[in-house]
């Protein structure tokens, strides 16, 4: 029962990490070719938001990855600290 009930959240979180990884490929700052090189296209935290995204996804699933990844997306502006925060 709970393998049929787990299997979407398990499914979107598989795409997602595909789509962010896309993202990192081809728009990230600090993930794509054209940020390599320059140390002011940088995420202040680590992991990158972005790797802190599929790390939540792979951990938690769609349903409590995406909430978190949003929060920590929210709090990287350039106000913050920065510092590492894993999920």
């Amino acid at each position: 029962m709970w393998k049929i009930l787990l299997w979407p959240d398990q499914a979107l979180a598989k795409i997602s990490i595909k789509l962010i990884k896309i993202y990192q490929a081809t728009f990230s700052p600090d993930h794509s070719v054209s940020g390599i090189g320059d140390p002011l296209k940088g995420c202040k935290f680590y992991p990158s938001c972005s790797n802190y995204g599929i790390q939540a996804l792979e951990k938690y699933g769609f349903i409590v990855g995406v909430p978190r990844t949003i929060w920590r997306v929210l709090r990287c502006h350039p106000w913050s600290h920065g510092g590492v925060d894993y999920p």
